[in-house]
């Protein structure tokens, strides 16, 4: 692989160096949103939901504006220079809570990512048509394992190859091929299906449970307005929270890219969630309008073959799929998934692999490792990783909604780390005990939550009270978080002694290091510092800001005027319609658009990268540990300064600052 010359040092492994630009990472971070296990519990939220599923969805960009514009915990993770959450766990708490943290990160990511190649392979079977078994001379290899077996070996080539270098580069290229399909799909698609057709099939569907009207979706237990409530509430607790993204976290050449990189994700993927929305739509579509009533009953006959409830949910929109599209689309389209499936399954089998050696493994070490050893050790975790997602992907049933899973087994981590995380970065009484316990609380919660959902249909008890576990995978996290955050700043009030070195931490004022930031970080004192603008901001980073603002100034007004009058006066399908419709048209528009503007910076951002990386000098130990004995923070003049015992908040104040504790 070219990209293995570039790959010199643990931190190019782990963080490419810290070289890479902001089109570069939001481009590249987007796949890994992506992939095909993602797009298919999306298929599932819109086969369920319509496009009432993205008013709700409408809600969550105000708080997505803010959360861009000012930063919020990407600016601040990234001067911490931490290469894994844990390791700024270390920094702001302990070493034995980074362990810990290491290993729920883990355990909570593996489980999440142990059904993706199950996904994977399912759905290429079911739309490419396989068998279900080959047969080679004397020898019938079932379709299912040899799939899995396929698609993991590619992704693994790339990411032990070249590391974090080559995970942004494919997931890069990658990504402007799938914005490029998923356009011509999107043109095929309506020229399939006029919108005449969509709209008065949509219309037919039973009252409450309205695809279009989201003011008439009461039969929907599932994907209704509470999901999105959630989902806004976690977008905010849980921001760099999940740990399958952490070498993007940790990717940006400074700060300032970092927050220009989550700025631009509004744009990035206008057409990829178009045609996310779409697609399950047309297959309703499909499956619901009397003008196809014949292909219906054979995709329906198709869908019935399928054992498993739960599958025949998954397998829906892609069996619809092979019927709906062309030959030569289909084709495009398979590549696109292929290609999505491989870029988010190198950035978690990096991610993953990563976490067990960094967080685990390495601060148990007395000794350092040679740069040569670690990254072998990096390698083999990875296989690891990839090899256990084969084995659980084999054996476990699913037996909910994807992204009710994703939320469960998410939560067993993110329940606690979101109080952990803002805490750490931003309340400088935040303690090491109220960290241990919101990850505990959180994490127990969910847990708790997860197994009485799998067992309460097997206890005859529990099933006379109700059918099933009453709480869905996102209240058990809405709780799990909120619990989390009560016991982190309760246990944090009761144990502080000394305020946190927060400058320390951030590698501020006196602590300061050359070359993180364009320009003082001060915010510009006018009314632009409502927006987040500070004098890093240059007369394009200026415009993005407006453009941003604009944008979501639009749909917030949309939303609440839309609100207002669906619980008022109402409002009929026809004008929901006509407003799906406008979406529709200027979603597309705009994608187009930013399909040429982000391949274009993308393209600078690469170049830059591997220039970057051609010259830059390494440190071989900048590699993500921290020295025994010390807290990995600098000293005024540049040195680690002494720390205390593990467990001792006030470790990290420095020396001449410290009070002794009474």
């Amino acid at each position: 692989m070219v990209t293995r010359r570039y790959n010199r040092s643990v931190t190019d492994f782990l963080a490419g160096n810290r070289s890479a630009g902001r089109y570069l990472l939001t481009l590249s971070e987007g796949l890994t949103a992506l992939g095909l296990a993602g797009t298919v519990a999306n298929f599932e939220k819109f086969y369920e939901a319509g496009f009432a599923a993205s008013w709700w969805g409408t809600m969550m960009m105000p708080l997505g504006m803010i959360i861009a514009l000012s930063g919020w915990v990407s600016y601040r993770y990234r001067e911490t220079r931490a290469m894994t959450m844990a390791q700024f766990f270390e920094m702001r708490y302990s070493r034995r809570f980074r362990i810990f943290a290491g290993i729920v990160a883990w355990v909570s990511g593996v489980l999440n990512f142990g059904i993706f190649p199950a996904i994977t392979a399912r759905f290429l079977i079911a739309f490419c048509g396989l068998p279900p078994v080959f047969h080679l001379p004397g020898v019938a290899i079932p379709s299912f394992p040899a799939v899995m077996a396929a698609m993991l070996g590619i992704t693994l080539v790339l990411t032990l190859s070249g590391g974090m270098v080559t995970v942004m580069i494919c997931d890069f290229l990658q990504a402007q091929f799938i914005n490029i399909a998923f356009l011509v799909v999107m043109i095929v698609m309506f020229h399939r299906f006029s919108w005449s057709t969509i709209s008065t099939t949509l219309q037919t569907a039973p009252a409450g449970k309205s695809l279009i009207n989201p003011f008439d979706q009461g039969g929907i237990s599932d994907f209704n307005v509470w999901f999105f409530m959630i989902f806004a509430f976690k977008l905010f607790y849980n921001r760099l929270g999940w740990q399958g993204t952490q070498g993007y976290n940790c990717a940006a050449k400074s700060p300032h890219e970092a927050k220009m990189a989550g700025i631009l994700a509004e744009w990035r993927g206008g057409v990829t969630y178009l045609i996310i929305m779409l697609i399950p739509i047309c297959a309703y579509v499909l499956l619901h309008s009397p003008q196809c009533a014949g292909q219906a009953q054979a995709i329906r006959d198709t869908i019935q073959a399928i054992p498993d409830a739960q599958l025949q949910k998954q397998m829906t929109v892609p069996i619809a799929l092979v019927h709906m599209l062309p030959a030569g689309v289909v084709g495009i389209l398979c590549a696109a998934m292929i290609g999505a499936t491989v870029g988010n399954d190198t950035t978690y089998l990096h991610a993953w692999g990563s976490i067990l050696i960094q967080d685990v493994v390495l601060p148990f070490r007395k000794k350092p490792l040679s740069p040569k050893y670690h990254m072998r050790l990096l390698r083999l975790s990875v296989f690891g990783v990839a090899a256990f997602a084969f084995c659980f992907s084999l054996i476990f049933p699913l037996r909910d909604f994807i992204y009710m899973y994703m939320l469960i087994t998410g939560a067993v981590y993110l329940g606690g780390a979101g109080a952990v995380i803002i805490g750490g970065l931003y309340w400088k009484r935040g303690t090491t005990a109220g960290a241990w316990t919101a990850m505990i609380t959180g994490g127990t919660l969910a847990t708790g939550g997860a197994v009485l959902r799998l067992v309460w249909p097997r206890v005859p008890a529990l099933v006379r009270h109700a059918p099933q576990f009453p709480l869905n995978g996102a209240w058990v996290a809405l709780m799990a978080s909120l619990a989390a955050i009560v016991v982190y700043v309760v246990v944090s009030l009761l144990t502080c002694r000394q305020p946190f070195d927060m400058d320390r931490l951030l590698h501020r004022g006196r602590y300061a290091l050359p070359g993180e930031h364009h320009a003082p970080v001060a915010v510009v004192r006018d009314w632009r510092k409502l927006i987040g603008i500070t004098q890093e901001c240059t007369r394009g980073d200026r415009l993005i800001y407006y453009l941003k603002v604009g944008w979501t100034a639009f749909w917030l007004v949309a939303f609440v005027l839309g609100t207002v009058l669906g619980l008022t006066i109402g409002i009929s399908n026809a004008m929901w319609m006509k407003w799906w419709t406008f979406t529709v048209v200027l979603g597309a528009t705009v994608g187009a658009i930013t399909i040429g503007w982000f391949l274009w910076g993308g393209t600078r951002d690469l170049r830059g990268l591997l220039l970057a990386l051609r010259a830059a000098s390494r440190d071989l130990h900048d590699d993500g540990t921290v020295p025994a004995g010390r807290d990995g923070l600098p000293s005024p003049d540049r040195r680690l300064a002494p720390g205390g015992a593990d467990g001792d908040n006030t470790a990290h104040v420095p020396a001449r600052n410290r009070k002794s504790p009474p």
